[in-house]
């Protein structure tokens, strides 16, 4: 047992392959990117709008489309349901989602520079959970917001959970919630990420166990040859 820890060890302690420091590198290089693009968007059609509303969600901002006209004709219409009005400064998501990803851009510059194999393994499974988290919380969002309604809103209806990825029907909207370039970028990151260190995990993987079969081969032939006849 303590042999097979010490050789573990001493793998999670071996420098990364270069190629993969290069990959790091690009993959820093789409976290920068998802900057510039917005994350999600949400849109909205009726025979009253048929050109229809949207807000885009960035990871420090919520802007709404025709230079934020869009967004107070949402919040207008959202309190005819008795949903809260949507606010920017509200989600305090946005305050720190633009240091998480920053922070995730210099681990990543970092393990390309001079990282081992442990600090591939520890940064992925940061980036997993920070970007997994950032999900969950933009579920939950739209979840509270189509639940927690004014009862004596002018219109009544039922909770509910607003779309999270297609096309949905509401009263007479059908609204829409797609993940934008921004969400791409960082599915693009994390997807190489882990294909990064899995590739790393299974050539190690392969490489101990031929090291295993070479240290086996020798005592194999030694008993051969002291085998009578």
């Amino acid at each position: 047992m303590k042999v097979m820890l010490a050789k573990f060890y001493a793998f999670l302690s071996r420098p990364i392959r270069p190629w993969s420091r290069f990959v790091l590198l690009g993959l820093a290089a789409l976290l920068v990117l998802s900057y510039f693009w917005p994350l999600w968007r949400i849109s909205m059609e009726a025979p009253q709008y048929p050109r229809g509303l949207y807000m885009d969600i960035w990871s420090y901002t919520i802007e709404g489309g025709n230079e934020g006209q869009h967004l107070q004709e949402i919040n207008g219409l959202n309190h005819y349901i008795g949903m809260r009005e949507i606010d920017p400064a509200d989600f305090k998501d946005l305050d720190w989602m633009p240091f998480g990803i920053g922070i995730l851009i210099l681990l990543t510059l970092r393990v390309a520079a001079i990282g081992n194999i442990r600090s591939l393994i520890d940064l992925t499974v940061v980036s997993v959970y920070l970007l997994g988290f950032m999900g969950a919380r933009f579920i939950y969002k739209l979840y509270v917001y189509g639940h927690e309604l004014d009862p004596e809103a002018p219109v009544t209806i039922e909770p509910f959970t607003p779309v999270i990825v297609g096309t949905k029907q509401i009263a007479n909207f059908t609204t829409h919630s797609l993940p934008q370039l921004g969400t791409l970028w960082l599915v693009l990151f994390i997807t190489g990420l882990v294909l990064v260190t899995g590739w790393h995990l299974v050539a190690g993987r392969r490489a101990a166990k031929r090291a295993g079969e070479e240290e086996a081969a020798p005592t194999g032939r030694l008993v051969e040859a002291q085998s009578p006849g």
